[in-house]
């Protein structure tokens, strides 16, 4: 098909180049016979002064007319010539002399002896040279092997191609006359033919436009060609054709497939904290663009935030975590098999399937496997290397989830240690306690609460909220905490405990900051984290600068980090501290800045106690105000953080209000705790979250008046006697008989002291709640010590032997002076209705 002429179309006005060339006639004596308009515009000269003149009268020098090389051949001569133009300037013309024959001088002309005539054709030279390049241009373009070229007439019917045009099976040999249809696909045909007639339409060219293309005779894959085009038409105007350039991109197109694959799964895979989740998004990513089936295996070590270690064989169990794609559902996660730790990419038992390890840092954590259906073509070199590429990132990505486990199990671990346990049953109260943190990439905070059983039955309920996030906020809570529960243990006053506790928060503020880790730190670890003292305008050492003497406990932590030898990370809580006495119904408390309790009376009531808060922790000198309220037995106490009552978009009023009507709900009040505690949580979503929030629920019980008894004891050892008697009767009456012994020789011990060593007025109680306890009040403010008596002394055993019968003892301040108080278990014995109230 190549160098076919290409056939005219009806109505064409007339040969390539015809109406571009001069044209004149000449007689066997070369004088003009005849002149063409051609001939005429080129030259400038009418007929009438050019005919009947020889033709060498046009040359700019006639002498140097050039004649046919070798005589007059049969067949014609070219030649060039510099000819004078009417307007008197020269023109250089190529020409082409044609001998013609007629019914005068016959086929031979010359030959015959006849007279001859020429027909001579010229163009200017720069004119000829462009035919010439176009004619070239032309030729060698229907030669090259590097792209197919087809001309197709108006119809659409291929005209003439090269002969790589598409270069793969199916194709006829002769595709003259034919169209696409013929040997195509038919949707890939018509796809190609539209685009051809929008260019036919429009004469807009078309430029690298992608399809594929599949013969029919072999309908697989098929390969994607790049589609340029542009119309023909003729001098007049008049469209004839259309030229279309195919070029196979296959190669092309399937490498930047690859790429989309690979940054897709980048950016899929990294986005995950999560080693389940890393696994799915890792398989599903493959699908469809790489596989219609992936199946991705994890070692189990790596779930929980460890490194596999292969066993002796060097095989690691794996554990099936992901499938995504066609039949995935037939595949059984969880199945765990065995793996070659030391295994390396390859194609699997089919070209259609391929296996590629997860390796980070040295570790083998698993494989992914992908396979094709029988549709889609065989795996090829090129897409195993994106598989490895891709397993490598997605390893990466799940050694980070991997080392993110580790932390964050062990900082969850730290908080979880922190805290008590979420439900506490005593004779005071029943609670249940909520924790959500707004750092939801540590799960770790500073806000707490605690339950905390006292002497006497009574309890202490406590909520704080430290300043800031994280780790450093956790290890400073735990702190408070554990000095809550110490000063608590002392049975201090609310207001005093408040007290203590506030110039602790000031020593911890006041503490010289660790500027440096690595100087008490040595471990292995020190370098796998930046440090945050290595930021760029950290100073430390002599050229840093001094900073005020206490920073505010309220500033952010990232503020004021120039703080001299103080602190970096600012120390501040805000605490709120209750004591509830269920033998008296009272509930004495104070804040440090904290937001109040609400209340929820048995009858559904609602309301905040009226507090009057004192400064937050660590702004120490001023005093904090102790208030006390009566609570009915079965009232529901709320202690909380203002992460519950304000966020983003809502102030504390409408937080408190929005807290109100959730516990304001029929059933509340009998409701499960752990349930109304969930339903009030609920209402803020974690990625809401301003701040942590913390909610301690508390449901009173009360003592019942029969199970207390409370004897005035005058200031003579002779009534110890008698009431010795008064409690043993007592005893009995609760059916306590085996604790008669112990108790007689406990309130003796005690009451005598009392009556030596403070005076009168001394009064001793009982309570029976859970526990026996003892108790002995006297106006002294001297608290009893107990000391190991040498073998000479005569006295001081006596609280040794208190504290031997029973299983702890103590005492506290009173505002009339103190309470010595000792605690026995109760022998198992049913429990007398009434005892628990609520």
């Amino acid at each position: 098909m190549d160098r076919k002429t290409l056939p005219g179309t009806p109505g064409h006005s007339g040969l390539p180049f015809a109406d571009s060339a001069a044209g004149a006639l000449l007689d066997a004596d070369g004088v003009v016979i005849g002149w063409t308009p051609a001939a005429q515009e080129l030259l400038s000269l009418p007929a009438d002064r050019v005919c009947g003149r020889p033709a060498r009268k046009l040359l700019a020098d006639p002498a140097g007319l050039p004649g046919p090389p070798g005589g007059r051949p049969v067949g014609g001569w070219s030649g060039e010539a510099v000819v004078r133009t009417g307007r008197g300037e020269a023109l250089t013309v190529v020409f082409q002399v044609f001998p013609l024959a007629g019914p005068e001088n016959g086929a031979g002309a010359e030959g015959a002896g006849g007279p001859a005539r020429y027909f001579v054709l010229g163009a200017p030279a720069g004119k000829v040279a462009r035919w010439q390049q176009d004619q070239a241009f032309t030729r060698e373009l229907f030669l090259q092997d590097r792209l197919g070229l087809a001309v197709f007439d108006a119809e659409l019917r291929l005209v003439r191609t090269n002969t790589h045009l598409l270069p793969y099976t199916g194709l006829p040999p002769d595709l003259r006359n034919r169209r696409l249809g013929d040997f195509l696909q038919e949707a890939d045909a018509a796809a190609i033919e539209r685009r051809l007639r929008e260019v036919l339409r429009t004469g807009r060219p078309l430029i690298l436009a992608e399809d594929t293309v599949r013969t029919i005779e072999d309908p697989g894959g098929g390969v994607v060609m790049a589609v340029s085009a542009f119309r023909l038409q003729a001098p007049d105007g008049q469209v004839f054709g259309v030229t279309a350039l195919f070029t196979d991109v296959t190669e092309q197109r399937r490498s930047d497939e690859r790429l989309a694959i690979l940054h897709h799964a980048t950016a899929a895979v990294g986005g995950s904290l999560s080693v389940t989740g890393t696994g799915e998004e890792l398989a599903a990513v493959l699908v469809p663009g790489l596989a219609d089936l992936a199946v991705v295996e994890i070692a189990p070590a790596v779930f929980t935030g460890e490194e596999p270690a292969p066993g002796e064989d060097g095989t690691v169990p794996l554990r099936r975590t992901a499938a995504a794609g066609e039949r995935a559902e037939e595949v059984p996660t969880g199945t765990v098999v065995p793996a070659d730790a030391g295994s390396a990419p390859s194609l699997g038992g089919s070209p259609s399937s391929m296996t590629a390890p997860l390796r980070a840092r040295g570790s083998f954590l698993g494989r992914v496997t992908v396979r094709r259906g029988p549709d889609r073509p065989d795996y090829a070199p090129a897409d195993l290397d994106l598989l490895c590429e891709i397993a490598a990132r997605a390893a990466l990505a799940l050694d980070n989830a991997r080392r993110y486990t580790r932390e964050h199990r062990a900082a969850v671990g730290l908080q979880r240690s922190l805290l008590p346990p979420a439900q506490a049953e005593t004779v005071a109260v029943t609670t249940s306690g909520f924790y959500l943190p707004a750092d939801t990439a540590t799960g770790v905070g500073g806000d707490w609460f605690d339950v905390i059983p006292l002497s006497s039955a009574r309890v202490a309920l406590v909520a704080g909220d430290v300043v800031g996030h994280g780790l450093g906020a956790t290890a400073t809570m735990g702190r408070l905490r554990t000095a809550v529960r110490t000063l608590a243990d002392l049975d201090l006053e609310p207001d005093e405990l408040m007290v203590h506790l506030d110039d602790l928060v000031s020593q911890l503020r006041d503490e010289p900051g660790q500027h440096d880790g690595t100087d008490q730190h040595d471990g292995p670890d020190q370098h796998d984290e930046p440090s945050r003292h290595d930021e760029p305008g950290r100073h430390d050492g002599p050229d840093r600068h001094d900073g005020p003497d206490r920073p505010s406990p309220v500033t952010r932590p990232d503020e004021d980090r120039e703080t001299g030898g103080l602190r970096s990370d600012p120390v501040g809580a805000t605490c709120l501290y209750a004591v509830y006495d269920p033998v008296a119904r009272r509930c004495a408390m104070v804040s440090a800045g904290h937001p109040p309790p609400a209340v929820v009376d048995p009858d559904g009531t609602v309301s905040y106690v009226p507090l009057n808060p004192g400064p937050p922790l660590g702004v120490n000198g001023l005093p904090f105000e102790v208030t006390e309220v009566e609570l009915a037995p079965g009232s529901l106490l709320a202690l909380y953080t203002d992460g519950l009552i304000e966020g983003r978009d809502s102030d504390l009023d409408e937080g408190m209000a929005e807290l109100s009507r959730r516990l304001a709900r029929p059933g509340a009040t009998t409701a499960p705790l752990r349930e109304l505690g969930k339903e009030i949580i609920s209402a803020r979503p974690a990625h809401q979250l301003a701040d942590d929030v913390t909610l301690l629920l508390a449901r009173t019980h009360a003592v019942p008046a029969g199970n207390t008894a409370v004897w005035p004891v005058a200031a003579d050892p002779a009534a110890v006697a008698r009431l010795r008697q008064d409690a043993a009767q007592q005893l009995r009456a609760w059916g306590l008989e085996e604790l008669v012994f112990t108790t007689e020789l406990v309130l003796s011990e005690l009451a005598t002291n009392a009556i030596r060593h403070a005076g009168g007025p001394v009064e001793v109680r009982l309570i029976r709640a859970g526990q026996l306890t003892c108790e002995v009040s006297d106006p002294s403010a001297t608290q009893p010590r107990m000391r190991r008596a040498l073998l000479t002394d005569e006295g001081g055993r006596g609280l040794y032997l208190v504290a031997q019968l029973t299983t702890r003892w103590g005492s506290r301040y009173t505002r009339r002076g103190k309470t010595i108080w000792a605690e026995q278990p109760i022998p198992d014995a049913p429990e007398e209705p009434g005892t628990r109230n609520g």
